[in-house]
């Protein structure tokens, strides 16, 4: 039977772990075992992976002892907008589309792309604009409803309480 740590505590339910939590808590449990003395085979079976997984992670544990073993931070290149850079930018849109020179309060990708690029300093793409926008500040987009500039209300008012009936009643 694998190892599956406990997903709920006092009633309550947590979030399922994602993959790196869980092979942090298998790795923690078989240094649990290694300290009291348990076989790699033994490990492997309660753990749930191959013996040669207990062997490696066993040959680190006695190098480096447990921390060796924990979760790491991700590799890679952080991404272009720190936090820092983000609250400016949320406060730059929060300030309205027209104190940046746009007349009306929209946020369509162009304009909180150049919004961005005057706060940041940064030239974002489209793509990472909208990643911007809607992930890391949690918004959506917003776009013009385009009106015929003809259009009159209280003739559109009149025709639907007056025509519409008399055409949806038929010859």
């Amino acid at each position: 039977m694998a190892y599956q740590p406990s997903l709920s505590v006092a009633g309550f339910s947590l979030p399922p772990l994602s993959r790196p939590q869980l092979a942090e808590a298998r790795r923690v449990r078989a240094v649990e075992s290694f300290e009291d003395g348990v076989s790699n085979a033994e490990i492997a079976r309660v753990v749930g992976v191959c013996a040669e997984s207990v062997r490696r992670w066993r040959r680190v544990w006695e190098q480096g002892g447990a921390s060796a073993l924990r979760r790491r931070a991700a590799a890679g290149r952080p991404p272009k907008p720190d936090d820092t850079l983000v609250d400016m930018v949320r406060a730059a849109l929060e300030q309205g589309a027209q104190t940046h020179g746009f007349e009306a309060d929209l946020r369509p990708l162009k304009r909180v792309g150049a919004v961005v690029t005057r706060t940041m300093g940064v030239v974002l793409s489209r793509a990472s604009v909208w990643r911007l926008l809607t992930g890391r500040l949690g918004w959506s987009l917003q776009r013009p409803e385009w009106q015929a500039v003809e259009r009159d209300e209280s003739k559109i008012a009149r025709w639907i309480a007056h025509e519409w009936p008399r055409i949806k009643k038929g010859p």
